[in-house]
């Protein structure tokens, strides 16, 4: 049967939500400290507490030496033998020093020690779980303002927002509720110190996993992040599966799930591109919603210049730069964004049309994407030797395979060509002078001939038209022929003579108008 006090560290363990072990050994501290300030202030006291019934029992620690130079906390090998027949040198023996009761100071003692260690294992237990979760991201409350920083209650402790991780543009009260980035966590004197920030990038990141299935499970990847905390940011995507499209996962079905993002972080403009191993193609996708001509990029400067419509200019490079300088922190490169108007004149004056110039771009683009594939390529199968391949290597093997297939399937022998290229039509022959030209219809460029779809005639319906139209026109045949059988009966027109094949189509527009 428990004791009171074994029920007492069960209790105080629950209400410091800590483990029981670490209460019991707090307190065996705290009583060995208590029992030296009486009798025993020489000795080293060791005091083991009972789990099972709460019995406590004071030992006398002493080690077994060759030359005694303390007999309060030493002894020779021959002392040892009466307690310990194989006693050696090195070993450490326990008697027992249980006392009957402890003085007034040793219980103030103990209790004072007990508190210390109880705060020093809280303050362990919650460095272990918050050092676990740097670069997470924590929910919390605001709980007061202390000068410019701000302090968040995370549950277990509180959390530190300096006004270098604050964001400009937002406002913070007492009870306010924020998911914060947890940036740092370090001992201190009065406990763990824990940095939290509002304006980190990561943030971002974490906001995407938490709204966007497809992100947590590792199937979209954001490949980089750029941010202008409270403004606006962007974000380069990238599926790993394929048939997924990133960007349309990023933003949900009508929106939903970037604007909980956009919500969170109060009305923060974000912009979400498809990541590409084509710098170029990239650069052009970072200055989204600007419309980009061309792109060229040197390796050598790190530089991509970009050609952009005269009236897409200002949208491309953004209020104050803004769009441009994300974009420029996004992919990594220098950008340097022209207008087309202002790129043609540089051609002109290098005596260079703006087709030729597309015509390089492409050429070169196509060279560096091949020369990226065939390196990616290479790798792949000399990893595929090791181990097994990843999906972005397996796709690099493919497009190798397919790359090569195509190349050697543009280069066809002569004869062969010529045979699969098909007849020019007939030029038709000039009209005779004085002579109108026929007049077509639309009817007649869209279905058959009324001759081809009629019975009884020679040319009989086989696959021209659909089932409805020619139902429909089997409908006119059968009104006009029981007009015709009436005779005498309605208005009479006088025809001019036509030939056989007009006579064959006239009914359709036989009827008087």
């Amino acid at each position: 049967m428990k004791s009171e006090f074994i029920t007492a560290i069960t209790a105080l363990a629950a209400e410091k939500n800590l483990p029981r072990d670490v209460v019991l050994e707090a307190v065996e501290v705290a009583l060995a400290s208590a029992y030296k300030k009486d009798n025993l202030a020489q000795s080293n006291v060791v005091v083991k507490i009972s789990p099972d019934d709460g019995s406590v029992h004071v030992y006398t620690q002493k080690d077994v030496v060759e030359e005694v130079e303390d007999d309060k906390v030493q002894m020779t090998v021959d002392e040892a033998r009466p307690y310990k027949p194989d006693a050696r040198i090195g070993d450490t023996l326990l008697f027992d020093a249980t006392p009957a009761n402890a003085g007034r100071i040793a219980a103030q003692t103990a209790k004072q020690v007990v508190l210390q260690r109880l705060r020093e294992a809280e303050r362990e237990v919650v460095y272990e779980e918050y050092s676990g979760k740097e670069s997470d991201i924590v929910s919390g409350l605001v709980q007061r303002l202390e000068g410019r920083n701000v302090i968040i209650d995370l549950g277990r402790t509180e959390g530190v927002l300096p006004p270098a991780e604050q964001v400009r543009a937002e406002h913070y009260r007492a009870g306010q509720r924020l998911k914060v980035l947890l940036v740092e966590v370090s001992k201190a004197t009065k406990g763990p110190q824990i940095l939290v920030s509002r304006t980190h990038k990561d943030l971002l990141r974490r906001l995407f996993e938490l709204e966007v299935p497809e992100i947590f499970k590792g199937i979209v990847e954001i490949k980089s992040i750029a941010r202008e905390a409270g403004y606006r940011s962007k974000v380069a995507v990238w599926s790993r599966q394929e048939g997924v499209d990133p960007v349309g996962a990023c933003v949900g079905m009508r929106g939903i799930r970037i604007q909980n993002v956009v919500n969170e972080l109060n009305g923060e403009r974000i912009d979400v591109v498809q990541w590409d191993p084509e710098p170029s193609r990239f650069v052009a996708n970072a200055l989204s919603p600007a419309q980009v001509v061309s792109v060229f990029t040197h390796e050598e400067e790190n530089t991509a210049e970009v050609v952009v419509p005269d009236r897409q200019l200002s949208l491309a490079i953004g209020k104050e730069g803004q769009n441009a300088r994300l974009a420029a922190k996004l992919t990594g490169w220098r950008i340097d964004i022209k207008s087309q108007s202002a790129y043609e004149e540089e051609l002109a004056a290098k005596g260079i049309t703006p087709e030729q110039a597309a015509a390089s771009l492409r050429e070169e683009q196509l060279r560096r994407s091949r020369e990226a594939a065939a390196a990616a390529a290479e790798q792949a199968r000399v990893a595929a030797a090791s181990r097994p391949l990843t999906p972005e290597e397996e796709v690099a093997l493919q497009y190798a395979e397919t790359d090569a297939e195509t190349a050697v399937g543009e280069v066809a022998p002569e004869p062969a060509a010529a045979a699969a290229t098909t007849a020019a039509p007939p030029t038709p022959e000039p009209a005779a002078p004085g002579v109108k030209p026929a007049i077509r219809f639309a009817e007649e460029l869209v279905r058959p001939p009324l001759e081809d779809l009629r019975p009884g005639v020679k040319k009989k319906a086989s696959s021209g038209g659909t089932p409805g139209r020619r139902r429909d026109e089997e409908e006119r045949e059968r009104a006009a022929a029981a007009k015709r059988a009436k005779g005498g009966g309605g208005s009479k027109r006088i025809l001019p003579d036509m030939d056989e094949e007009d006579e064959d189509g006239q009914d359709e527009y036989s009827d008087p108008i």
